[in-house]
């Protein structure tokens, strides 16, 4: 398994360090966070390669992280002589896998005795010259001028890397892009290749060698027959077309997956993507160790992506797996003990949750828990009657939505909101928690989830028990019984104010957020309002 991954001034990932865990790693973050770069820094470590070519050969300017390269050109232009960016990336793999202790050695960054694998990306010392002529030259752009580097790949020991080692086979599935309009990927072709054993792939060889034998005696003879009288004004010796019998030809090149009736190319890209995974989390652990998926949420409906999510989690097994998501379903299901959070190039893990806490929401997988892992500030309340009143609250006296402020209103929904505060405080979020008292005083709720407060991070706002025990009553306490019914919708005379608004919650709130009407909200919204701002 990989122990440690170590990224330097590769794309996002400017100084880079992560621990994964044995088995399941699941990358959260929002936009530019770093989740695709780390994947593909993986992949490159592993073998050598870019969207299946070799690095050399895709080098681009843009791989460097362009904070660095920005920095560099600056110090440049200031007369100082920096050195120039290079990217860094190194696995350090576990000891206990004897296949690769030909890969230990102290040749990286930590200067660690321990089994690995570099990509160091640096100025070649063969075109010093002409790289410093290029940053002499008056009308230098700044960029890279990665025609004058090179890209060495190798082990601890120090040895060059020609082909990926033994014992260290990964598949990378990206959901995202999946295009096989023009035939079947390497990679696919390379797992559908681990269930046609060596005898059989000989036999098919021959059988497929005979059959375009055949077509060259047969189909083509005719063909022939006419190029042959017709050629010889172009050459003495008779020309033909024959079947091409190369290895170019092979019958692996010839030969299309199909998913039921249709050819796999022209399969929808949620069904690619599932199949490309399944394959992958079929293959032993001798032929797959790693397993790296970008968003498999991606073209699947909700119970496609259920099945393939349980696929995966049966068959991980002694795979070490990364998988980039944007869904709170695939994180709640696979477990918030394995959650990496990258935060601009930062991991950040949570192994302070609580095993009890992750099976609460692997039950309630449909709770969007990534809400709380992402946003900046955050505000819980109860249900949709406080959330719609807290924005209205918001609104009037900021004159935007929070949302437009950086500030997110979840609605807990019936969840617990202690499960809500771990998770917030494993995540270090500032965290305005609302609830009603339910006839308790505000402290009988504070003590419950104390372990999980902080005071200016994550506290709770809590009415006063004589104002009432819910919002309701208390919404008619700060504004007056005769100022509500008279914005209310309350058809039945004999019906109290505080009956219709608790039997109609939905109705009344919807009533209240809509009104242009002004409206006095009750104390302790607003001090939560205060508190986020």
């Amino acid at each position: 398994m990989i122990e440690r991954i170590v990224v330097r001034g590769y794309r996002l990932l400017q100084d880079f360090e992560m621990e994964p865990s044995a088995g399941l790693n699941i990358v959260v973050g929002g936009n530019e966070a770093g989740k695709s770069t780390l994947l593909e820094a993986i992949s490159l470590a592993l073998t050598g390669r870019v969207d299946g070519r070799w690095a050399e050969e895709q080098l681009n300017p843009y791989w460097f992280n362009q904070q660095l390269v920005a920095d560099y050109f600056t110090a440049l232009t200031g007369g100082s002589s920096p050195e120039a960016p290079e990217i860094l990336i190194e696995l350090f793999l576990s000891q206990s896998n004897p296949d690769i202790h030909v890969l230990r050695g102290v040749y990286n960054s930590r200067a660690t005795d321990a089994p690995g694998l570099r990509v160091h990306i640096k100025p070649s010392t063969d075109y010093a010259q002409e790289f410093t002529d290029y940053l002499n030259a008056p009308d230098r752009p700044d960029i890279i001028p990665v025609e004058y580097y090179e890209v060495e790949w190798q082990d601890f020991a120090g040895a060059t890397i020609r082909r990926r080692p033994k014992g260290l086979g990964v598949s990378f599935i990206d959901s995202r892009t999946i295009r096989s309009t023009t035939g079947v990927d390497y990679h696919m072709r390379e797992m559908l290749g681990d269930f046609v054993e060596a005898k059989e792939r000989a036999a098919i060889s021959v059988a497929h060698r005979s059959a375009r034998h055949n077509i060259s005696e047969t189909a083509l003879s005719e063909v022939n027959q006419r190029i042959a009288t017709a050629s010889t004004r172009l050459h003495e010796k008779d020309l033909a077309l024959q079947m091409d019998q190369s290895s170019s030809a092979s019958w692996e090149a010839g030969v299309v997956p199909h998913v039921g009736e249709i050819p796999f190319a022209l399969a929808g890209q949620g069904p690619q993507a599932a199949i490309k995974v399944a394959l992958a989390m079929n293959r032993s652990a001798g032929t797959t160790a790693y397993v790296l998926i970008e968003e498999p949420e991606n073209h699947l409906s909700h119970t496609s992506l259920t099945s393939l999510i349980a696929r995966i989690e049966a068959l991980a097994g002694e795979r070490q797996v990364f998988i980039t998501t944007h869904s709170s379903y695939v994180l709640n299901r696979l477990g918030l003990d394995k959650l990496r959070l990258l935060h601009a190039g930062t991991p950040t893990t949570f192994s302070a949750i609580t095993a009890d806490t992750v099976r609460y929401f692997k039950r309630l997988s449909g709770f969007d828990t990534l809400r709380i892992v992402l946003a900046d500030k955050l505000v819980l309340v109860e249900g949709p009657c406080d959330e719609m009143l807290f924005e209205r609250a918001f609104r009037d006296k900021h004159g935007k939505a929070p949302i437009e402020a950086g500030i997110d209103v979840l609605s807990m929904a019936g969840v617990a909101l202690a499960r809500a505060l771990e998770l917030s405080a494993a995540v270090g979020r500032q965290v305005a928690g609302i609830r009603d008292n339910d006839g308790q005083p505000p402290s009988h709720w504070e003590e419950k989830v104390a372990a999980h407060l902080l005071p200016g991070k994550r506290e709770l706002f809590i009415g006063e028990p004589a104002d009432g025990k819910t919002l309701e009553p208390q919404l008619i306490h700060a504004n007056g019984d005769a100022v509500l019914r008279a914005l209310l919708p309350i058809a039945d005379a004999t019906k109290s104010t505080l009956d219709w608004m608790t039997g109609h919650k939905t109705d009344a709130a919807l009533t209240l957020a809509e009104s242009e009407t002004s409206i006095t909200f009750p104390d302790y919204l607003m001090k939560a309002i205060e508190f986020v701002e």
